[in-house]
């Protein structure tokens, strides 16, 4: 696997220049490498792990292995970019929780399906917790997929990165990356046609309909909102959350806000910095590692094959 995406965009000389300080011992500039990556790699973490807490202790570990790892980069892809793939290596490989494995589109569906029928919520916060459902069924809609197919979606369809790069993040093919998206999509399509009322006002299933029973089997607990409450990031300008103009599953899923990594993330990771106990690998060490996490990726490019 080259060391950069065919065509990508290389890293800017202030990103360089900020990585060479930090490889000098600079921990201020540490601390800004950190800062630049940290809100990208949480969200992604979140989209692959479902729930806040997980994608919380997966982007701690991720950071952790980017400072300890960041004599690897050289330059020739953008410092997010390689962070991507340094996220999606340890994200594939991260064990999943129970409730996320269980997770399946026959399931879900014989779920929503209950709630056809349903009268609409009309409690306090009512439109606050038709928010929460929202976000938080389009999470679990992603955990459907496989670990591959998710992270070709979320690096397809939601972050929106060209084909090239984002097989690179994921250490296949391009070939092989655009078939597992084409499978992601038609599965995310085929799931919501017919079914999700916020793209198809024909559908049967509705959010206001869903919050009576979701409250009632422990889903949804109005003093603890996981996404509609999450706190989010005021320089990025997130995606539409107008709902009557998302017309396909790809805008629905890309219509969340732009999450933040939680202040206590940051936190552990500086203080790891401020303790100094931690050291950067040499840059061929990554070597090694990107060797394994290769053979893994052509293992899986195979299975697309068959």
């Amino acid at each position: 696997m080259p060391d950069a995406p065919p065509g990508g965009r290389a890293a800017a000389d202030d990103e360089r220049a900020l990585v060479d300080r930090a490889l000098d011992g600079d921990r201020t500039a540490l601390d800004e490498v950190i800062g630049i990556v940290r809100d990208p790699i949480y969200r992604l973490a979140l989209r692959m792990a479902w729930r806040p807490q997980d994608a919380e202790d997966a982007t701690q570990e991720i950071l952790i292995r980017i400072i300890t790892r960041l004599a690897s980069w050289r330059g020739e892809a953008a410092l997010t970019t390689w962070a991507y793939r340094v996220a999606a290596n340890h994200l594939l490989n991260r064990r999943r929780s129970p409730a996320a494995a269980e997770l399946t589109f026959d399931a879900m569906g014989d779920e929503l399906d209950r709630t056809a029928t349903a009268p609409d919520h009309t409690g306090p916060d009512a439109e606050l917790l038709a928010e929460e459902v929202r976000l938080s069924c389009t999470q679990a809609m992603l955990q459907c997929l496989d670990a591959g197919e998710r992270l070709a979606y979320v690096l397809g369809d939601i972050v929106r990165l060209p084909s090239r790069e984002a097989s690179w993040i994921a250490g296949v093919s391009d070939a092989a990356y655009r078939k597992r998206l084409q499978r992601a999509r038609a599965a995310v399509r085929s799931f919501t046609a017919g079914r999700c009322g916020v793209i198809d006002p024909t559908a049967t299933c509705r959010c206001a309909r869903r919050i009576d029973r979701s409250i009632e089997t422990g889903r949804l607990r109005g003093d603890h909102l996981r996404f509609a409450r999450h706190p989010v990031a005021p320089e990025v300008t997130a995606a539409s959350a107008d709902l009557g103009e998302l017309r396909s599953a790809a805008e629905l899923m890309r219509s969340h806000p732009a999450y933040a990594a939680p202040g206590a993330v940051t936190e552990a990771v500086r203080d790891l910095l401020r303790t100094r106990r931690y050291s950067f690998l040499p840059a061929d060490a990554e070597a090694d590692a990107e060797t394994d996490a290769e053979t893994d990726a052509e293992r899986d490019a195979d299975a697309d094959r068959r």
